[in-house]
């Protein structure tokens, strides 16, 4: 299985992007893909409150896995039951659930309500799945656990430790789902489990249920660009996150996960035993919780997602893989070591990629050069001159249209962007990004010809 784990916690794509993306992971070498929805998810009744105002519909659902079932990817669900769920705990509604009363982090797993919730999401989910023979359960990095008053009640009590109460509520979440749904298998995030104590898997463990835990976050830090998460043999993650560069183009972390793989990674591993799989992750993630700023968009992702899934494929990146790179994308050329790429490219949502690097390559620098290196607005255009609308027009008309043809330059350009982003995603994502990414800089060159005028 080698699965691309699409994190709609932010920059959810609309499903008309999603048409062009399917065909394409499957011509790099995914076979299917893990789909966290949070609160993309049409959740129905009491549930209702956790979706955001955009989310998918019940048919975008289905036209979701009528697409992968055309390209023959598998659609996994994944249904955060412990940590990061932040989507839902933020709600008035659901704040007692709250290990910690001010953190919206992670489930109290001592009150009955939290396990009842819990099976109302995860039935609503599975039952717009019906086809997928897995789930996962994500379970990683639930922060605070165990510093709540009724997790130091339950541990006092119950001789336990936190890894024991951890368990615990696996095994219920565990126990519904292998109840309810017969043959429904399990994935989950490893982080956590590998906190606990041998003696507390062995006591605890998780019951009759057969889970398969999966190398998450938290591992090590192998690139500035992203993480990129690997273990000796059979599953790979690698996060495409960097929230601190959130506008660039890097092809992150094509280098550590050579690195990570070796130049013949799957040659490597031992065959596997008959009934079992190799899992090959790849994440996109679109933030790294609810609450964070967006990480890179999916177009820009689009050539590093291409570069592993290919390395992944080939056992390293080959001659090979990087030809079947470069014709599946319409690209010239990728330089891993200054993370670029080269060439027009063919593939979905690269208008926004070119674009996506001019904002980074020249917004800020052009502006921030027009605003402080003209020595006509420094000396007879300063934030004094500005406030009390004083300024000797011979000196304001020096630098008067080379500022007025910046902006509109700029505000032209940004037009574009925008118009290419609004075919892609919904308009929460458009305003956030251009918010965070063009307005800081594109804002000071705004202000500036407002007093001009």
């Amino acid at each position: 299985m080698r699965l691309v784990h699409l994190d709609l916690k932010g920059a959810a794509p609309r499903v008309s992007y999603l048409e062009q993306v399917f065909p394409l992971l499957s011509q790099l070498g995914a076979n299917g893909v893990l789909i966290e929805y949070e609160d993309m998810f049409p959740f129905k009744g009491e549930l209702e409150i956790l979706r955001s105002p955009y989310a998918y519909s019940e048919e975008d659902i289905e036209r979701i896995q009528q697409l992968a079932e055309q390209h023959k990817l598998e659609v996994v669900p994944l249904v955060q039951t412990f940590g990061h769920v932040e989507f839902i705990l933020k709600h008035e509604k659901y704040q007692h659930l709250r290990e910690v009363e001010r953190f919206p982090n992670s489930f109290n797993p001592h009150i009955p309500e939290t396990l009842a919730l819990l099976k109302s999401i995860l039935s609503q989910v599975v039952e717009k799945h019906r086809r997928s023979t897995w789930i996962h359960i994500g379970a990683d990095e639930v922060f605070h656990l165990g510093e709540g008053m009724d997790s130091k009640n339950w541990m006092s009590h119950n001789k336990g430790d936190v890894g024991t109460m951890y368990l615990k509520h696996i095994k219920e979440v565990l126990g519904f789902l292998t109840a309810q749904y017969w043959g429904l298998r399990v994935l989950m995030w490893d982080d956590m489990l590998r906190k606990i104590s041998v003696g507390a898997l062995r006591g605890e463990g998780t019951g009759t249920a057969v889970v398969t835990p999966v190398p998450g976050s938290s591992v090590s830090n192998l690139a500035s660009a992203s993480r990129s998460h690997a273990s000796p043999c059979g599953n790979v993650l690698g996060k495409h996150e960097e929230p601190e560069a959130a506008a660039g183009t890097n092809v992150p972390s094509l280098l550590s996960l050579q690195r990570v793989l070796g130049p013949s990674l799957p040659s490597q591993c031992p065959q596997s035993r008959a009934g079992t799989a190799q899992r090959w992750w790849l994440s996109l993630s679109r933030r790294y919780d609810h609450y964070s700023v967006l990480c890179e968009l999916l177009p820009v992702s689009i050539p590093s997602l291409a570069i592993c899934l290919q390395t992944l494929v080939n056992g390293g990146f080959t001659e090979e893989a990087k030809r079947k790179v470069l014709d599946v994308l319409g690209l010239e050329s990728v330089q891993l070591e200054q993370s670029t790429c080269e060439g027009r490219g063919t593939f979905p949502g690269v208008e926004i990629y070119h674009m996506v690097e001019q904002v980074n390559g020249h917004l800020k620098e052009s502006i921030l050069k027009a605003l402080e290196e003209e020595s006509a607005i420094k000396g007879w255009f300063s934030p004094y001159h500005r406030k009390r609308q004083f300024g000797n027009p011979r000196n304001m008309e020096s630098f008067g249209s080379k500022v007025l043809k910046l902006h509109e330059d700029w505000e032209s350009f940004v037009r574009d962007l925008r118009a290419q982003l609004e075919r892609i995603y919904f308009p929460d994502t458009v305003e956030e990004w251009l918010e965070e990414n063009v307005n800081p800089y594109l804002d000071q060159l705004r202000d500036l010809v407002r007093d001009y005028r």
